[in-house]
């Protein structure tokens, strides 16, 4: 078996990053016990698709793991070592999310980190590669609002007058960049 390292080196079927408006897509987020594919490990995997851009389904599953998770972890996401131990394992996980995805586009903030995270789990698990396409709503803020001075998720929530979010969990991070990246389509649509 390959390392996790090889997959972190290759990822060669990894999707393309676009800058686009979209109607049909998936919104992903994830929480992890790092910042690190390789040394850390995938605790919740979510996702919201959209269709015409109307949110249509979610998926949401707690992910298993057979060690404790550092205080860190819990008191950012609000996740228990009690809640992952009722967690599924990540190989179901990952087989029913890549069949919610399907051939979507993705969307997530900061999604670079959400795909390496996923694409390394399924070289690992599954055998196979995450090579959809995806769009990072990081990258377009950057581009669509230069002169805010930062551009994290909480930033843009601020910035567009959405509801704080009162918990760093991955579903409802997902119906917030659906929020953001709604509103970053228009402005992007608006600089065409």
């Amino acid at each position: 078996m390959v390392s996790r390292m090889t997959y972190f080196n290759k990822r060669s079927d990894k999707g393309h990053s676009l800058i686009k408006v979209l109607g049909d897509y998936t919104v992903l987020d994830i929480e992890t016990t790092s910042l690190d594919s390789f040394h850390g490990e995938i605790i919740e995997i979510s996702a919201l698709k959209v269709r015409e851009k109307k949110k249509v389904a979610s998926f949401s599953e707690l992910i298993h793991i057979d060690h404790e998770i550092g205080y860190f972890t819990t008191r950012l996401t609000g996740i228990t070592q009690e809640m992952l131990e009722e967690g599924k394992d990540l190989e179901e996980v990952l087989i029913h999310f890549k069949e919610f995805l399907g051939n979507d586009i993705i969307v997530g903030h900061n999604v670079n980190f959400d795909i390496d995270f996923i694409y390394d789990a399924m070289e690992e698990v599954l055998g196979c590669s995450l090579s959809n396409d995806y769009v990072d709503t990081l990258r377009l803020s950057r581009k669509l609002l230069p002169d805010l001075k930062h551009h994290k998720l909480d930033d843009l929530i601020a910035y567009f007058h959405l509801p704080k979010r009162k918990e760093h969990r991955a579903l409802n991070d997902c119906l917030l960049t659906n929020e953001v990246y709604l509103r970053l389509g228009e402005m992007l649509k608006d600089s065409v």
